[in-house]
């Protein structure tokens, strides 16, 4: 079912939700939701729409874990929400994409600034990328409430209703994961920012293309032998080297990031990390004792 403003159908009286297992929960707990400005500027966004209780009253179903699946699609986030009653809520925002011609004019602002390029393929998004933006002649967030579309199957005409707000509110700790997740909102895909940046620097480097290729010697063969192509030297015997707990404990778990959509009912990386030190130091204890 649609929302839509209506005097007769805006109220509708507090209701309790029925508890739900296994839903997701927000890793903020009080206060403002997101860490990274560009999820934080999301909510400020949102709060700029003048949407109302609703969207207070969606912050806390986001933090008790009323939210049961999120999709996060080009353009389209779809999510279900359990509510009052025994079926959960089909929610659906839709959010208004830029066309292929503005993504190109991003592109081409953007690959003259190298170090956000940098900062975007590191998992960052520089705050000067709204500048970019700006200067593309598009909004990089939304600019109005009309950009989005949504629709919930609750009985709540008013829009947008508090299965709508918990989903924006989880939507933005997404953010913090993966910064290309906003990006995908508005069009674009990590993958399809990259082809186009490659594209908008192919015909920059065009007219040096011949002369480069013209001061390129002949190279030496390729060797035939597998470790040596490897730089892999033949070892008599495998040396482990100095072995002690690593100083920075479940490092490789960090840099891959927090689970999307975490469930649990503890934090977790910083779960991962108490089993990651107490493995280590196992690990250490068995290969002393050989």
């Amino acid at each position: 079912m649609g929302h839509s403003m209506s005097p007769y159908y805006g109220y509708f009286p507090p209701s309790k939700p029925k508890e739900a297992k296994g839903g997701i929960k927000a890793q903020s707990k009080r206060g403002a939701f997101g860490e990274s400005w560009w999820a934080k500027r999301w909510i400020e966004v949102l709060s700029g729409f003048n949407l109302g209780a609703r969207l207070t009253r969606g912050r806390s179903y986001a933090r008790s874990g009323q939210v049961l699946t999120v999709e996060i699609g080009v353009g389209a986030i779809s999510a279900k929400v359990q509510g009052s009653r025994s079926e959960p809520y089909a929610v659906t925002i839709r959010v208004k994409t830029l066309s292929p011609a503005e993504w190109s004019t991003v592109a081409t602002v953007l690959s003259h600034k190298t170090g956000h390029v940098a900062a975007l393929l590191a998992g960052q998004m520089p705050q000067a990328l709204e500048d970019v933006f700006t200067k593309a002649k598009v909004s990089l967030f939304p600019s109005r409430y009309e950009d989005l579309i949504t629709e919930c199957s609750c009985p709540d005409w008013s829009n947008p209703c508090k299965h709508i707000a918990a989903v924006y509110f989880l939507v933005a700790e997404e953010f913090d994961r993966d910064p290309f997740l906003l990006l995908k909102l508005r069009g674009m895909t990590r993958t399809g920012l990259i082809e186009i940046l490659q594209d908008v620097q192919a015909e920059d480097d065009a007219p040096h293309r011949e002369a480069q290729h013209e001061s390129i010697h002949a190279r030496e063969p390729l060797p035939v032998d597998c470790s040596a192509f490897w730089g892999q030297a033949k070892k008599e015997d495998l040396a482990l080297g100095e072995v002690a707990v690593p100083a920075v404990k479940a490092s490789l778990v960090y840099r891959l990031g927090a689970f999307p959509f975490w469930r649990g009912q503890e934090e977790f990386l910083p779960a991962l990390e108490a089993l990651y030190e107490a493995a280590s130091k196992k690990g250490l204890a068995a290969i002393l004792e050989e």
